[in-house]
């Protein structure tokens, strides 16, 4: 028997819980869906306060996505100086800054075409 993958939705709910978890802030979903071209569905945009806390998070997204859905990202980027850490789960990019660096690189203008959600606190 092969194990179900989890949804979309189900994923991107866990990693939402995950962040949350570690208080990560000013959170942003960029549904991707409707551009062309694009390398994934969603991206997870957050901010954290320090390169402790963006390890933090980074550390509960995967814990959390891994106890709950039993997966695993499919690459992890940027941990050794926390500044941005990139989580590939292949259909949901999750991209965790320190808020300087998220200042930096605007990825949500880039991505200005994306529906844009912000997702409050629970």
């Amino acid at each position: 028997m092969t194990k179900k993958k989890a949804s979309t939705d189900d994923l991107l709910a866990v990693i939402i819980k995950g962040i949350d978890d570690v208080k990560g802030e000013n959170i942003l979903l960029l549904d991707l869906r409707e551009i062309e071209n694009t390398v994934c569905d969603y991206f997870v945009v957050c901010s954290g306060n320090s390169n402790t806390q963006v390890k933090a998070i980074s550390g509960a997204v995967q814990k959390t996505v891994s106890k709950t859905l039993k997966d695993k990202p499919w690459h992890v980027e940027g941990e050794a100086n926390a500044e941005w850490v990139l989580i590939d789960y292949v259909n949901i990019v999750v991209h965790i800054f320190q808020k300087q660096s998220r200042e930096f690189y605007d990825i949500e203008s880039l991505w200005g075409d994306a529906i844009i959600t912000e997702i409050s606190p629970a």
